[in-house]
């Protein structure tokens, strides 16, 4: 008797087991209505994000694309302003004393007359005048560009001014280590030696 109701309770047991097994199945398979609608939301939201990146990805290879083309401009700038700064400059080094040698011109033309006037004048005196406003105008025209005369007689031997040609006995102490005598004048130009004055100082 007792296994009989043994027997009826297992069975009762089993069957209670699967409907539950069976009710649980149900419940999860079922997703309720308010947890879809929170997740619509969240895929609205992927897909603008997703579509706001696609622009901005476009509007990124648009301005690598806009650079590339000023990058290419900017380029071709610089080699058409290289070549032309090239062309200048081999134009100044061919003519750059174009300049100068035109204001020389009108002192050619004095030297010119000055020698006529030796030849045919009988005046010394006369031409003497003339070769030493010729001389003037010349040195106004070096002071204008910038060339001025190295002093150099009586004054102390410079060696970024003056090059020793010999030395002499000085005629008095203090006129050692002194120019006694300048045999070729020197020059700078804008404050540089174009040219140094050759001297003779005193030992």
């Amino acid at each position: 008797m007792s296994d009989k109701k043994n027997k009826k309770n297992e069975i009762h047991d089993e069957k209670s087991g699967t409907q539950s097994t069976e009710e649980a199945a149900v419940e999860t398979s079922e997703v309720p209505e308010n947890v879809a609608d929170e997740n619509l939301p969240e895929a609205e939201d992927a897909a603008s994000d997703a579509a706001s990146l696609t622009a901005e990805i476009e509007e990124l290879k648009a301005q690598i694309e806009q650079l590339n083309k000023d990058k290419l401009l900017l380029m071709a700038d610089f080699e058409n302003y290289r070549k032309r700064t090239l062309r200048e400059k081999a134009d100044l080094i061919k003519s750059g004393g174009e300049d100068c040698l035109k204001r020389i011109l009108p002192l050619v033309d004095d030297f010119e007359r000055g020698l006529l006037a030796i030849n045919e004048s009988t005046d010394v005196e006369a031409v003497k005048e003339g070769m030493t406003l010729i001389y003037n105008k010349f040195k106004t025209f070096l002071d204008q560009h910038g060339i001025k005369e190295i002093p150099a007689k009586d004054e102390d031997f410079n060696t970024e001014y003056h090059e020793a040609v010999t030395t002499f006995p000085a005629p008095s102490p203090e006129m050692k280590g002194k120019v006694i005598d300048c045999v070729q004048k020197g020059y700078t130009m804008n404050d540089k030696v174009i040219r140094f004055a050759k001297v003779v100082v005193g030992e």
